[in-house]
């Protein structure tokens, strides 16, 4: 009986560690972690490519407070579209729709990530901290509510989703120059064939959430023939770092072999159209997705190569 009594005692004891434990999961949750991390690591490269030396401790400051600023936003989408996650299977396990968080938690989190981050930035410089309050307000006041309205909110979406490497720059260097932009430009346009790319296999979890993507709006071809274009776009620019002095031929020949198989892969879903309908679409657009993330990797990978050496 004094064993039963102890072990009901220790349950009791235990439930209120485990429940805090869960919470804090589901609020690590919220800031979308695996795309933190993509975002820390795009940024950490600008500030690597960047002329010049950049201080340990500055560094350090700029990926908190990116890490952070992120967070918040991802949060705050979280809470924006906590009705719609509800609706598509890919997001109804999420805290918010699954009911393990309330909405008044989640906003309160999101916000204090973002009244904690903002500064932080600035602390680094005003260009960094500007750079970073333009991402978060343009990611969740604009990206996240046009996206029941339009496919084009991707490209706005893609403004914010490119700044990192612009603050990892401007922390090496106090400022906005050519390599920074031509950074920006690749991950502005990389976002474009991968997300498109999703939205073809995910377009019924789309369609029924009422969000309005490229795949909803225009058709499976639609979003086939915006992964294309774009891809020659991203392909384009991420040959121009080369001619503009920023890396050598040994980046030059990386990007070349990875935009060829990209293209590759993305005019498949022009020329082989009439039978890549349905099921085959979708495992086509999978194939295009799961190249896009090991080539923006390799890529920034060979361009620090060739800035060390």
């Amino acid at each position: 009986m004094a064993n039963t009594e102890l072990f009901i005692e220790a349950r009791a004891q235990e439930r209120p560690r485990s429940q805090g434990v869960a919470v804090i999961r589901d609020l690590l949750a919220l800031t979308k972690p695996r795309i933190t991390t993509l975002v820390l690591t795009t940024g950490a490269a600008g500030a690597c490519l960047a002329p010049g030396h950049v201080g340990t401790r500055t560094l350090l400051l700029a990926l908190v407070g990116t890490a952070l600023i992120v967070g918040s936003a991802n949060a705050l989408n979280m809470w924006m579209e906590r009705d719609v996650d509800a609706l598509m299977a890919r997001t109804c396990n999420r805290p918010l729709p699954a009911g393990r968080l309330s909405p008044d938690v989640a906003l309160a989190f999101g916000l204090g990530l973002a009244a904690v981050s903002t500064p932080v930035l600035f602390l680094v410089n005003t260009t960094t901290g500007l750079l970073g309050l333009v991402a978060l307000v343009s990611y969740v006041a604009m990206y996240t509510p046009l996206k029941r309205h339009t496919h084009l909110a991707l490209l706005v979406g893609a403004v914010p989703g490119a700044i990192p490497p612009l603050l990892g720059w401007s922390t090496a260097t106090g400022g906005i120059a050519l390599g920074g932009l031509l950074l920006f430009g690749v991950l502005f346009l990389w976002q474009v064939p991968h997300f498109a790319a999703i939205s073809i296999f995910r377009a019924q979890d789309y369609a029924r959430a009422g969000l309005q993507v490229v795949s909803v709006q225009h058709g499976e071809r639609g979003a086939r023939r915006t992964i294309a274009v774009w891809t020659v776009l991203l392909v384009a620019a991420s040959l121009l770092f080369t001619p503009f002095g920023i890396a050598g031929r040994a980046y030059l020949g990386v990007a070349t072999g990875l935009g060829a198989g990209f293209l590759a892969l993305a005019f498949r879903g022009q020329i082989g159209a009439a039978r890549l309908d349905g099921a085959n679409g979708a495992r086509w657009a999978r194939r295009v997705f799961a190249y896009s993330i090991p080539y923006l990797v390799i890529l920034l990978v060979a361009l620090l190569l060739d800035r060390a050496a």
